[in-house]
């Protein structure tokens, strides 16, 4: 299996300000929304049911009572939640594998930045690059509905001065 860069960068542009309906929504959805996009290129799910085993979703997901509950969908807890993603990321030996690198001018389209805002440790956000100009990403995200931002986030209201950065190549190939 391959990881298709553009898909996953097109779909982030097509659903980088509004929900696809076809997945939940939650009111903090950066993680959700990078997910979606790995999966749109082809990232190749596995770990189910155990939430806290792989990255996944299932794809039983009926809104049925219009409360915005969905009975049927179970999710990996790094399908969702920025901290667990980076974990899965930074751990993962089969299925969607990444490599952490140390520069943001080593990604490419289709990789992925965590945000460490306050410095201790544990992830706040989580952002998909889809552009490189001169060796600097921009990138799409969700929560605060973002495309083409600088992927910095100086200019956010969550930045720090003590903000640490996990930069995620995707594997192009996976196993």
């Amino acid at each position: 299996m391959y990881y298709n860069r553009h898909a996953a960068v097109q779909y982030a542009r097509t659903w980088w300000n509004r929900k696809n309906p076809n997945y939940p929504a939650f009111s903090v959805d950066c993680t959700n929304f990078v997910s979606q996009c790995l999966r749109a290129g082809g990232a190749p799910m596995s770990g189910a049911p155990n939430r806290g085993k792989g990255w996944w979703i299932t794809d039983g997901w009926r809104s049925g009572s219009g409360n915005g509950y969905y009975a049927n969908e179970t999710w990996s807890y790094s399908w969702s939640v920025s901290h667990s993603m980076r974990l899965y990321l930074e751990n993962a030996k089969s299925g969607l594998t990444a490599k952490r690198v140390q520069s943001p001018s080593e990604l490419e389209i289709g990789d992925v930045i965590c945000y460490d805002f306050q410095g201790n440790g544990v992830i706040d956000h989580t952002t998909i690059v889809t552009s490189m100009v001169d060796g600097v990403p921009y990138i799409h995200a969700h929560t605060v509905d973002s495309a083409d931002r600088h992927y910095d986030y100086s200019n956010s209201y969550a930045y720090t001065p003590n903000t640490k950065y996990y930069f995620f190549k995707i594997d192009d190939v996976f196993y």
